[in-house]
């Protein structure tokens, strides 16, 4: 029986492009394996991925070259839409997938291309919903009024409800609290499930994967093999070409910087027999302090609400000083992005008091925020001096694509292009970024980390909205938890990030890091 996936010589030019995209590659994916797929930002991951069942070049152009198979039938043959009575593909942008006015609508949607009785369709619809951890009123929900992740949630059930062969998945936890991104995982990566998976969350799905493929940033694999292997043996490699490792790759080779061996291990709780009672850990998992400036903004009893929706939080009291990094943790629907247009004055309050100017906020979608032709003349659309633009994009490792048009970047790099917009003048003194870190790689992360502390000592107030704990742990000098419509938590990060009741309560986690917390206050 031929495997699922089959390609000789893979490679992928955009037009008008002097390199490959990626490639040239081999690849294969047999019945039931689970394969992960690693790289840096830009190496080409979600254009291998849009090859797969010909959406390049039928509908992205591109040239490809190689042989490439499904099920052993050459993937040219069909349409992609025809592929999806056996691949399934979920979207690293939740958007891209959505096309139903409803829940329903979006999950029956590819089922009645398919033409299956109505019965049929009904019955998956139903039993997708109760899958994805959906309550089944949400069956008539309007997509439009969902939050990213749980627009993401909506997109894993409807390719539950394909039931699919093969499934493709580009991200899928990317926008998720850390329950709904444990339990996608699960489903995406349950035994006998034949999946391709780019994810930088390594901590949900590790344990489920067969094999890593990791792509180098010419687009070519550089390493193949079970996780453990993979991460043993190429993870200090990895780790310091910018690459996704598990943190406790990460942390070992930090703590080799200080003198101090540690053998290859992928949980951090096995560090801990190795660390000397003079090990210094803050500088590894905490911001360096800076001291606080007079008050920025302040919400005062606020009832907020999304343009035209209805008010999803009361009262509402908090207060950001200058200098001071704000995490902003919260499960998907808890009102996290409407909070944060309330605290930048994008919108009013519909009650209480907001004082301090005005903010800006980095989008989840970076592509908002684009209105030139090249990254580099965003930049000076945005203010920035003509003989100072290119440097603003080296500081983001973005010199590469300084010809390139914002819609043809990596999503990693829209991103960065994006926060290099609004922190290269001193215009804003509020700045909310709304997880700022989706789609990137490790060293993007580290940059946007980097520059987050950079404004901070300059004394500008930041918000940081994420999932990611361990993220929120390096770069907030404080963390909020907002649940149920109201802040149900608001202290020093390290504490509340630790592990609580309160996070397991509204499906959150502690830190990846917080055994070593723990250490760091042992008597």
């Amino acid at each position: 029986m031929p495997d699922p996936l089959h390609g000789e010589g893979v490679a992928i030019r955009y037009p008008f492009a002097a390199t490959d995209a990626v490639g040239p590659l081999s690849l294969h994916i047999a019945r039931g394996e689970r394969v992960l797929l690693l790289g840096p930002s830009g190496c080409g991951k979600s254009t291998l991925l849009h090859s797969l069942t010909g959406l390049i070049p039928q509908a992205i152009p591109a040239e490809r070259r190689g042989t490439l198979r499904l099920f052993g039938q050459e993937v040219q043959t069909r349409s992609p839409a025809d592929w999806a009575d056996r691949v399934a593909i979920l979207f690293q942008d939740a958007d891209q997938t959505l096309a139903g006015f409803t829940v329903a609508d979006e999950l029956a949607f590819a089922l009645e291309n398919r033409s299956l009785p109505p019965d049929l369709i009904a019955a998956r619809v139903t039993q997708a919903i109760g899958r994805a951890g959906l309550a089944p009123d949400w069956a008539t929900r309007r997509i439009a009024t969902l939050s990213g992740g749980q627009k993401q949630r909506v997109a894993l059930a409807a390719v539950l409800a394909q039931d699919a062969d093969l499934v493709i998945a580009d991200e899928p936890t990317a926008s998720l609290a850390p329950a709904a991104a444990q339990m996608m995982a699960d489903l995406l990566l349950a035994p006998g499930q034949t999946i391709l998976i780019v994810d930088h969350r390594l901590g949900p799905i590790l344990h489920h994967i067969d094999r890593v493929i990791v792509l180098g940033a010419n687009g070519q694999v550089l390493v193949s093999g079970p996780p453990a292997e993979v991460f043993a043996q190429q993870g200090d490699r990895l780790t310091q070409m910018g690459i996704w490792t598990p943190l406790a790759t990460r942390l070992r080779l930090a703590l080799a910087r200080q003198g101090i061996p540690v053998p290859p291990v992928t949980a951090v709780s096995d560090i801990l027999p190795h660390l000397p009672p003079s090990a210094d850990l803050a500088p590894l998992l905490l911001p360096r302090p800076v001291p606080p400036g007079p008050e920025v903004v302040r919400l005062q009893d606020a009832a907020c609400a999304p343009p035209f929706g209805p008010t999803v939080l009361r009262g509402i009291s908090i207060a950001l000083r200058g200098g001071e990094v704000l995490g902003l943790l919260g499960p998907n629907g808890a009102g996290k992005s409407t909070l944060a247009t309330c605290l930048s004055g994008l919108l009013p309050p519909r009650e209480g008091v907001r004082t301090g100017p005005a903010g800006a906020i980095a989008f989840q979608n970076p592509e908002s925020h684009f209105r030139a032709d090249t990254a580099l003349a965003e930049l000076t659309a945005a203010g920035v001096a003509p003989d100072k633009a290119a440097g603003v994009l080296a500081e983001w490792g973005l010199s590469q694509v300084a010809q390139q048009h914002p819609f043809t970047l990596s999503i990693g790099q829209k991103r960065r292009l994006a926060l290099a917009l609004l922190t290269a003048t001193d215009r804003w003194p509020l700045l909310i970024l709304d997880e700022p870190t989706s789609g990137l790689d490790h060293a993007g992360a580290e940059t946007i980390a980097r520059h987050i502390r950079r404004l901070a000592a300059k004394g500008t107030a930041l918000v940081v909205i994420t999932h990611d704990a361990d993220f929120a742990l390096s770069v907030c000098d404080r963390v909020a938890l907002l649940a149920e419509g109201a802040i149900q938590a608001d202290g020093p990060a390290p504490g509340i990030l630790r592990g609580s009741a309160l996070l397991h309560r509204f499906g959150l986690a502690p830190a990846e890091a917080a055994p070593l917390l723990d250490w760091m206050d042992r008597p």
